[in-house]
């Protein structure tokens, strides 16, 4: 690989805002693109968790890190948050919709509060968040768009069909973007990861059950570590996949390629 191949991975110089960030797999996404040289903004709902993320970031790729924190379902909150991002930083070059959360019940108890509350979250953040960063980004002329799904973007289980419902609705909105977006130079991608070990999932891994049921299911044998998803997120945020656009990149170790 020549050098200037090489040098398509490096985001030095690039901003990067990443929601939900301060842990889980949205931590390790913004550890990734600090180490790969962006300055990186941790964004999450507990500013003291922000704050500490943030340092721990900047201490471990010696890049700039700052933090964030506002309501990535709220309309004025978000404007006011960019707003000021970008008055300090500038318009972000890279965002990445991380925010998320799951509600697992079955179809028939589940409530419509939570419905909202999983749609709002799951989707309508996005949507936000890529709406006003766009402003931006459209003026300048680049920018890239990773949206974070799931194999549920394309496969279903009982008692997550809200959750599904919203990321396959992230696979959606990502073509949307590319076909609106890419005239102006902007990339739109969703990058879906398969089952990953993290904090929150501890209770399903100590699962010997649901533990052998993902190694089974998965070609990989296993189930995934965060560090699995720095190489392919690093690639759609670079000059690497200036023509990648409205995909959606499984990180499942196969489990989307086989029955």
């Amino acid at each position: 690989m020549s050098t200037a191949q090489t040098n398509a991975f490096d985001l030095t110089g690039q901003l990067a805002l990443v929601t939900g960030s301060s842990r889980g797999i949205g931590r390790a996404l913004a550890a990734g693109l600090a180490q790969a040289g962006a300055t990186v903004v941790v964004h999450g709902r507990n500013l003291e968790a922000v704050n500490a993320t943030a340092r721990q970031i900047a201490e471990g790729s010696g890049s700039t890190v700052h933090a964030s924190s506002f309501d990535v379902t709220d309309e004025a909150a978000v404007d006011a948050a960019l707003g000021e991002i970008e008055s300090s930083l500038g318009v972000p070059d890279i965002l990445v919709n991380n925010a998320g959360m799951q509600l697992r019940a079955p179809l028939a108890d589940f409530s419509l509060a939570d419905w909202h509350t999983l749609v709002d979250t799951n989707l309508t953040s996005a949507f936000l968040m890529a709406r006003r960063v766009a402003r931006g980004m459209i003026d300048r002329g680049s920018g890239r768009i990773i949206n974070i799904g799931s194999v549920q973007s394309s496969l279903a289980r009982p008692n997550i069909t809200p959750y599904a419902a919203t990321k396959g609705g992230i696979a959606m909105l990502t073509r949307g973007l590319c076909a609106e977006l890419a005239p102006h130079g902007i990339t739109a991608n969703t990058l879906a990861p398969g089952y990953f070990s993290t904090e929150l999932t501890a209770a399903l891994v100590a699962d010997e059950e649901f533990s052998q049921w993902v190694a089974q299911r998965t070609p990989a044998g296993r189930w995934g570590q965060v560090e699995d998803l720095v190489g392919p997120l690093v690639f759609l945020a670079s000059d690497a996949a200036r023509f990648v656009n409205g995909q959606t990149l499984y990180v499942d170790g196969g489990m989307t390629s086989v029955v």
